[in-house]
């Protein structure tokens, strides 16, 4: 019994002994797995960057994210270039496609004069340094000369100013992310049907004056595009002419719209009973007419943006 006490004595000495020699276990301290997440961080749909992220997870979703966010086709089909010369001289309001989510655009002004056109993106971040006309891994070796540095607004609004080689045509660019401080390749594309029909020069579009047509009624074929793209418009469409002037009566597929917006001008609906009926005006022939209806099918009114062509070839009595 002595020997048993004895050896059980020496052993829990032994113990404590090793223990005071082993370092103290910091309970703040991280593992091994934990100390290689690295902190990164990536783009946001709004052109801007995210706070750093400190877990695996999330570092490895940072890592990822940017590469794997869907690229927009900003080309649609049936799109032809537009170049300056079909345009009279003058500063629009232009609405431009991007190919990705994160190079967010929220406005554009389009100048044009002496040929050429220029247009001034207001960026709906501030994430981005420098815009490079060309692809990144030519941005990466450029002089500093070629990079367009952003102009922060009044109301701090990033802009860039770059030159716009045709309306309807992918332009291609790269952005410089301020975080990341990496160029990433960008497509971006001014639409010729956001235009006013004052802005394209003569012969661009047919105007009503130039179909010769009498006073009276006729019909023409219409065609809408915009939208999720379930509305549809009555086609062919009764045509009123009177001194040289077209307005069109469109008839909607549902009694849902309660107002639509035509060169600027809103007008309210002649008939709401099956279907939701305007008389609007006729701006141009054989081109793809801005125009903007509100909806009252969702939980709240929408105003979506659409547009009409009126083919002039289609015009009967």
């Amino acid at each position: 019994m002595k020997r048993v006490i004895l050896w059980s004595t020496m052993l829990t000495l032994l113990a404590a002994f090793a223990g005071c020699s082993a370092p103290a276990q910091d309970p703040g301290a991280q593992t091994p797995a934990e100390t290689t997440a690295a902190v990164t961080e990536t783009e946001t749909e709004s052109g801007t960057e995210t706070e750093p992220e400190t877990t695996a997870a999330a570092a490895a979703e940072a890592e990822t994210q940017a590469e794997t966010v869907e690229v927009i086709e900003v080309v649609e089909p049936g799109m032809e270039p537009i170049s300056a010369s079909a345009l009279k001289d003058g500063t629009y309001d232009v609405k431009v496609n991007s190919s990705s989510s994160m190079f967010n655009i929220e406005s554009a002004k389009l100048t044009v004069a002496d040929g050429k056109m220029t247009a001034t993106m207001t960026m709906g971040g501030t994430g981005y340094l420098y815009v490079f006309m060309g692809p990144a891994i030519e941005a990466e070796h450029a002089i500093d000369d070629a990079y367009i540095p952003f102009v922060e607004t009044e109301d701090g609004k990033h802009t860039f100013t770059v030159p716009v080689e045709a309306l309807d045509a992918g332009i291609e660019c790269a952005a410089f992310s301020k975080r990341k401080e990496v160029w990433y390749d960008r497509t971006i594309l001014f639409r010729a049907d956001s235009l006013p029909a004052e802005a394209f020069g003569e012969g661009a579009i047919t105007d009503p004056a130039s179909l010769n047509l009498e006073n009276g009624e006729y019909q023409v074929n219409v065609t809408l595009e915009g939208g999720s793209g379930k509305s549809t418009v009555q086609s062919p469409a009764k045509l009123t002419i009177a001194e040289g002037k077209a307005t069109a009566e469109i008839v909607w597929s549902s009694n849902k719209y309660d107002y639509m917006v035509v060169n600027g001008e809103k007008l309210l609906p002649v008939s709401t009973e099956e279907h939701s009926v305007f008389e609007i005006p006729v701006t141009g022939f054989d081109y793809k007419m801005p125009v903007s209806a509100d909806t009252t099918a969702m939980s709240t009114p929408h105003e979506i943006e659409y547009t009409l062509y009126f083919d002039s070839a289609s015009v009967t009595q």
